[in-house]
């Protein structure tokens, strides 16, 4: 298929003018991509006859790119789903900001919410395999029988394992010609009888003596593994007998609260999580512990939530990329914001890859820090807020 570009200089125009914000900023960070003008065209391409759709479903989109390139086009109603809440803020903010007059016709919603009935998907291929997978089962149990959705990407991150998944699915897949290292797979007609989703996974792991189950959907960080990082962190936990709540900052499947709660049975647990699936699966894993009564778990852009000097002790396992780019910005927000909330003498322990070297920067942004364990991989730290 020889693609004819139908983005208007107009949306090309709103498309360069898409900010990232709330979001980290850096000179390598864009807010649309060619995967992103791929997508748009090649939908574009395939409904010529039939005109664009008035209705149109959105999945992962990161800044807007997707979601006000629909709006541009034609769409009188765009249901997103986007399981970032800075994403989510970042598609509000550019909504504000480009297309104030078309702010009524978008929604957020749950990815099956978002999936219902849909004629027309457009899908930001994710990192990993068993997010997409999550993603295809639950728009496929939903979507209507004639559905097409439109999956692009960086070439770089796409395999032949995602064909693979779309075929397991859909009856056709159509792979789009590269452009600028980008491409489109376009997968239609919905199979009758869909295979089973694998997700959420459940399993139960120990550390020193506590056992906790997790029970973690695919676009949690780890699903339901107790990654290594965390469980040296874990392993390595400073005594929290002093402490009543603990915040439990970036939180993941909630490995960290579980362990945290069932060890102190009078320790309450804050967590939170920019990621949805993420502070479901924190919910989850904390029913299934029988802590529903002492972990709470909100979806939070860093803490926002929390006012200044508020916590006693958090704790972090701070992500090292923003979608495929490999970043420290991410990282160094959530440190900076996790100082913010610290009261004085409060702690912040914190556990990173050994090679990205934070201990200066955890000395600079939030106080004094020690190295509590380190292996070939990762290191645990306590930094304590100065007064």
């Amino acid at each position: 298929m020889n693609l004819v570009p139908h983005s208007t200089p107009d949306l090309q125009a709103l498309l360069a003018s898409l900010s990232r914000w709330p979001d980290v900023q850096a000179p390598n960070l864009f807010a649309a991509d060619a995967a992103d003008r791929l997508i748009l065209d090649t939908a574009a391409e395939h409904v010529a006859d039939a005109g664009w759709p008035a209705n149109i479903s959105i999945v992962g989109d990161h800044y807007g790119a997707l979601t006000l390139g629909a709006l541009a086009l034609g769409s009188t109603s765009v249901r997103v789903h986007t399981d970032s809440l800075t994403a989510r803020h970042a598609i509000e903010a550019n909504i504000r900001q480009l297309m104030p007059e078309a702010s009524e016709r978008l929604q957020f919603f749950s990815l099956a919410e978002a999936a219902e009935q849909a004629a027309t998907i457009l899908l930001t291929l994710p990192r990993g395999l068993d997010v997409l997978d999550e993603q295809l089962a639950a728009i496929a149990a939903v979507a209507t029988p004639e559905a097409t959705l439109f999956a692009g990407g960086r070439i770089k991150h796409m395999s032949r394992s995602i064909n693979d998944l779309l075929i397991s699915r859909f009856t056709r897949v159509d792979v789009s010609l590269a452009r600028q290292k980008s491409r489109v797979l376009t997968a239609s007609l919905p199979l009758a009888q869909q295979p089973p989703s694998r997700f959420p996974a459940t399993a139960t792991h120990q550390v020193k003596g506590t056992s906790f189950s997790l029970h973690a959907g695919a676009g949690t960080f780890g699903a339901a593994r107790l990654d290594p990082g965390t469980r040296l962190l874990l392993e390595n936990l400073p005594d929290l007998g002093g402490h009543k709540t603990l915040v439990d900052l970036a939180c993941g499947n909630g490995s960290i609260g579980m362990y945290a709660a069932l060890t102190y049975p009078h320790l309450q647990v804050d967590a939170s999580d920019h990621s949805a699936s993420a502070v479901a699966s924190t919910l989850a894993a904390a029913q299934f512990n029988g802590l529903s009564h002492r972990v709470s778990a909100t979806q939070d852009d860093a803490l926002r939530r929390l006012p200044n000097a508020s916590a006693t002790l958090i704790t972090l396992n701070p992500p090292f990329h923003i979608g495929n780019t490999v970043t420290a910005d991410i990282a160094f927000k959530l440190i900076d914001d996790a100082a913010r909330v610290l009261a004085p003498g409060g702690t912040l322990v914190c556990v990173f890859n050994s090679h990205l070297r934070y201990r200066n920067e955890l000395v600079r942004r939030v106080g004094p820090t020690t190295q509590l364990a380190r292996d070939k991989t990762f290191t645990v730290t306590a930094s304590v807020k100065g007064h």
